[in-house]
């Protein structure tokens, strides 16, 4: 039985070390995108204004961000960028 217990508790502390490790390659994975949420769509803290997720009065919102897969944001349209297309940083 305590062997048992023993590779139990040393899978689990294993699947929690790799979860740990794993959870950094996803967040760089992604990247806030500016100007491209529909009103009330934006993720949390989008700047002056708003308090936190779905806050954006307007859509396309410059200080309200979504959160998209890296590299797509500036591919994204925007109806109010000077770009017209999502910013990496507030408008």
């Amino acid at each position: 039985m305590k062997n048992t217990k023993a590779t139990l508790a040393l899978a689990l502390g294993t699947a929690v070390a790799l979860s740990a490790v794993a959870m950094p390659a996803q967040a760089a994975s992604k990247e806030k995108c500016f100007g491209v949420a529909m009103a009330g769509q934006n993720d949390c803290k989008a700047g002056p204004g708003t308090t936190c997720a779905g806050t954006s009065k307007v859509d396309d919102q410059g200080n309200a961000f979504k959160i998209v897969p890296a590299g797509t944001c500036m591919e994204m349209k925007s109806s109010t960028s000077p770009t017209g297309h999502g910013q990496l940083k507030a408008f």
